[in-house]
């Protein structure tokens, strides 16, 4: 395997990684008024591609933030509970803001690297041609 594809590979992965990251936060952000949601996050973790003999980035696990939403008093409210209370969702918009705000920048430089290792490679058979 070349080292364009190899690198590619990689890139990809972190590429893949951070797009289901963004749709975790995208996730959060549209249920952050939901009573009683839980915000999800997600871990990465390395993974031995055998095909390439890369490690490439993968989401290993995502699991419930275990942080209480805020419970206010609506005894009269459908979901509160045998004492009237109601809990809120535990979403942060400014945490999920950030959390956004850093997976695109995560993204954006793997594209970064997969455009790099073209026009390396490119320039590499341009002077081979010649």
């Amino acid at each position: 395997m070349n080292p364009f594809e190899k690198i590619s590979s990689i890139a990809a992965s972190g590429l893949r990684a951070q797009a289901y990251r963004l749709q975790v936060v995208s996730e959060n952000l549209a249920n952050a008024d939901t009573n009683g949601y839980r915000r999800k996050l997600v871990t990465f973790g390395n993974e031995l591609n055998r095909a390439t003999g890369a490690d490439e980035v993968r989401v290993t696990h995502v699991f419930l933030d275990s942080a209480e939403g805020k419970k206010i008093y609506e005894p009269d409210h459908p979901l509160a509970d045998e004492k009237g209370y109601v809990t809120l969702s535990n979403v942060n918009m400014l945490t999920e803001f950030a959390d956004a705000r850093e997976a695109n920048q995560s993204y954006e430089a793997g594209l970064s690297l997969m455009r790099q290792a073209k026009q390396m490679y490119s320039s590499l058979l341009d002077i081979l041609r010649r």
